[in-house]
C-alpha cells in the first residue's frame, strides 16, 4: 500500500495558533454588558429615544434570501413555525411565549416577514403582518433585554425595511405610523448599543441594520456614516485575509454574505453605489465559502454549522460578483481543498475558533470529508446550528465531539475539551501545516497538539491525493510531545474514524484490514489500512443532513495502541473499476 510521498517543492507552510488565554468573555465584560442593559432600561435612555419619526422611507432594500412558501401557509393557518417549534398565533404573547431561544431570536427579529412577503395574496399577507407586528409593538414599546438586544434590533430593522410593502401596506394609518416611529426608535437605540457589542456576527447585524436605517430613513446621513465606520473596522476582524470567517463556521460565513448583500442594496435602491467595504468583503468571503463545497454542491458540517445546501451557494453565485469563484487554501482560516479528477477532499487544518467568537465549535481538528463526483464518500456526522428542526440535546452535543469526525481520537477523548454550554475549552492550541503540489499529486502534512498537555502526545496526519484523483493515501502518526509540554505519558489506545456518507455501504475484505465501499451509484472504492497491532472494524454511524434528517450510516474504525508514546498507521482509498 502506497504511503504519502514527499514531493519536492514548497507551496505553502503555515502555523495557526489559538489564543491560549481565550476563555470567552471576562467578568469585566459581562459586568459592563449588565450595566449597559440597566442603563437602557432607565428613564434617561427612554428620553434619548424620543424624536421625530419619518413619514416615509426612501427605498426598499432587496432581501437576498427567499421566504418559504410552506412556512408562509402555516402562518396564514395560524401557526408560527421555526426550527421545528410551533407557536399558535391565537395564543401568542411575545413576552411569555414558551419557546426555544432559537425560535425567540427569529420571532424577535421579525423573520416571519420574509415568509409573508412571498404570498401571492398580498392583502392576506399585509393583514397577517399587521396582526403580528401589532402584537409585538404592544408587548415591547419599551426596552426589554431580549427584544431590544442590538443584534436582533439590527435584524428587525432590515426585515421591516426590506419588506416595507407588506408591513407598511395596510390602510391603517395608526399602525403605519407606529411602525415608522418604531424604526426611528430602534435606530436611536442602536446609536448607543451597537458600539458596545463584542466582535462577531451579532455586531455586524447591528451595524448593518443601522446603516440601512441611516440610508433609507430621511435625515440619517450621520447615522449611516457612523455605521459604515463601524463595519469598516469590524469586517477585517471577522473575515480573514484568505476570506475565511473568524468563527470558522461556514454557516456564519453564509449568514454574513447574505447580510452584506441585503445591506448593500439599501444604497443601490436609492441610486447610489454601495460603499466598497461590502464588495471587497464579499470578494474574499464568497470564494472561500464556495471552496468548502464538495462534489454534490453542499458544504459539510464544520464547527457547529449544519450542512449548507447547494441552492444557498447558487444564490450567492447569482448575486455576488465573485459568486462562481472558489478558493482552495486557507492560510489564515485553516481549511484546505484538494481536488483532482472526480475527487474533492476538504480538511480542517486549523485550531478551534476563539471562544468569544463561537459558542458552538467542534473538536474535529484534522478531520476531512471527501466526494467522488456528485457523491459523498467520507463525511463528518453533522452540525446542529442552522437546521430547520431541533435535534435532541444529546445528539447535538455528540456531533461536536472528536469521535463524530473523520479524524484520529486518542483514548476516546476530545482533542479540545467541550464545556457543558457547548463552548470549547483547552485543547488544540497550534496546528502546523505544509502543502506541496507536483505533477504526481497534492500533499497536505498537518499536526496538532490537542493531546500534548493531557497525554504527552502529538498527532500528525498526511494526506496525498494522486493527480488523477483515483487514490487518496493517508498516514496517521502519534509521537511524544516535547518534555516542556509533558503532563503524563503512558500507552494510550487510539482510533482513526472514517464516517461513510449516507448510502455508502462497506463490506470487509478477507484479511480483516480492508473494506470495499460502494456508493449509491455503484462506484467502488477499496480501503486498506496497515499498522502494527492495528485492527479494522465496521461500526454504525449517522449523518445529519441540511433538513435535520438523521441518516443511519456506517464508519470504518482503525484501532490501535501506542508503544513508547508513538504509533504509525498508513491507509489508502483507491477507486476500483473503470471510470466513466
Amino acid at each position: 500500500m502506497a504511503r504519502p510521498p514527499d514531493p519536492p517543492g514548497e507551496d505553502a507552510d503555515a502555523s495557526l495558533r489559538r489564543d491560549g488565554g481565550d476563555r470567552g468573555f471576562s467578568l469585566a465584560e459581562r459586568a459592563a454588558a449588565s450595566l449597559a442593559s440597566r442603563l437602557y432600561a432607565s428613564p434617561l435612555h427612554r428620553l434619548r429615544l424620543r424624536g421625530r419619526f419619518p413619514l416615509k422611507l426612501l427605498g426598499v432594500p432587496v432581501d437576498p434570501v427567499p421566504g418559504d412558501a410552506g412556512l408562509a401557509e402555516r402562518i396564514m393557518a395560524g401557526r408560527l413555525v421555526h426550527a421545528g417549534h410551533t407557536v399558535m398565533i391565537r395564543d401568542l404573547d411575545f413576552r411569555s411565549v414558551a419557546a426555544p431561544l432559537v425560535w425567540q431570536h427569529w420571532a424577535q427579529g421579525w423573520g416571519w416577514l420574509r415568509h409573508l412577503a412571498i404570498l401571492p395574496d398580498r392583502k392576506a399577507a399585509i393583514a397577517a403582518a399587521e396582526h403580528l407586528g401589532g402584537l409585538w409593538l404592544a408587548a415591547y414599546g419599551e426596552y426589554d433585554p431580549l427584544a431590544w438586544r442590538a443584534d436582533l434590533v439590527g435584524q428587525r430593522l432590515l426585515m421591516v425595511l426590506g419588506h416595507a410593502p407588506v408591513i407598511l401596506g395596510s390602510g391603517n394609518h395608526v399602525f403605519r405610523s407606529a411602525v415608522l416611529a418604531a424604526l426611528a426608535t430602534w435606530a436611536r437605540h442602536l446609536d448607543r448599543a451597537a458600539p458596545r457589542l463584542p466582535d462577531g456576527l451579532g455586531q455586524a447585524q447591528a451595524w448593518c441594520g443601522q446603516f440601512a436605517a441611516g440610508t433609507l430613513i430621511p435625515g440619517g446621513e450621520v447615522r449611516a456614516a457612523r455605521a459604515l465606520a463601524g463595519l469598516e473596522a469590524l469586517l477585517p476582524r471577522l473575515v480573514l485575509p484568505d476570506g475565511g470567517i473568524a468563527s470558522r463556521a461556514p454557516g456564519d460565513a453564509l449568514a454574513l454574505a447574505e447580510l452584506l448583500l441585503f445591506t448593500a442594496s439599501a444604497s443601490e435602491t436609492i441610486g447610489n453605489r454601495a460603499p466598497l467595504v461590502f464588495a471587497d468583503t464579499l470578494a474574499r468571503l464568497v470564494p472561500a465559502l464556495r471552496g468548502l463545497s464538495l462534489g454534490d454542491g453542499r458544504i459539510g458540517s464544520w464547527h457547529g454549522s449544519a450542512v449548507i445546501a447547494a441552492d444557498a451557494l447558487d444564490r450567492l453565485a447569482r448575486k455576488a460578483a465573485t459568486g462562481t469563484e472558489l478558493r482552495r487554501s486557507g492560510r489564515w482560516s485553516g481549511y484546505h481543498r484538494l481536488s483532482a479528477g472526480r475527487s474533492i477532499v476538504i480538511i480542517d487544518a486549523g485550531p478551534p475558533p476563539p471562544a468569544r467568537l463561537s459558542g458552538q465549535g467542534h473538536a474535529g481538528t484534522l478531520a476531512f470529508e471527501m466526494s467522488d463526483g456528485p457523491e459523498r464518500l467520507i463525511s463528518n456526522c453533522g452540525g446542529a446550528v442552522g437546521l430547520p428542526v431541533q435535534l435532541a440535546p444529546a445528539l447535538a452535543t455528540g456531533l461536536a465531539t472528536t469521535a463524530a469526525h473523520s479524524t484520529l481520537v486518542v483514548a476516546d477523548t476530545n482533542s479540545t475539551r467541550i464545556r457543558a454550554d457547548g463552548t470549547l475549552a483547552a485543547g488544540v492550541g497550534e496546528v502546523t501545516l505544509a502543502y506541496r503540489s507536483t505533477g504526481a499529486g497534492q500533499l497536505i502534512d498537518a499536526a496538532h497538539d490537542g493531546y500534548a498537555r493531557r497525554f504527552g502526545l502529538l498527532v500528525r496526519r498526511r494526506l496525498f491525493l494522486a493527480a488523477d484523483g483515483n487514490e487518496l493515501a493517508g498516514e496517521e502518526v502519534i509521537a511524544a510531545a516535547p518534555v516542556r509540554l509533558l503532563h503524563r505519558r503512558s500507552e494510550r489506545p487510539f482510533d482513526v474514524r472514517f464516517h461513510l456518507a449516507a448510502g455508502v455501504s462497506a463490506t470487509p475484505t478477507a484479511d480483516g484490514m480492508g473494506a470495499l465501499l460502494k456508493t449509491p451509484a455503484g462506484r467502488i472504492w477499496a480501503f486498506k489500512a496497515s499498522g502494527e497491532g492495528c485492527r479494522l472494524t465496521i461500526e454504525p454511524s449517522l449523518w445529519v443532513d441540511e433538513a435535520g434528517t438523521v441518516h443511519r450510516t456506517q464508519q470504518l474504525v482503525v484501532s490501535g495502541q501506542t508503544a513508547k508514546a508513538a504509533a504509525e498507521l498508513a491507509w489508502s482509498l483507491r477507486r476500483a473499476g473503470k471510470q466513466g
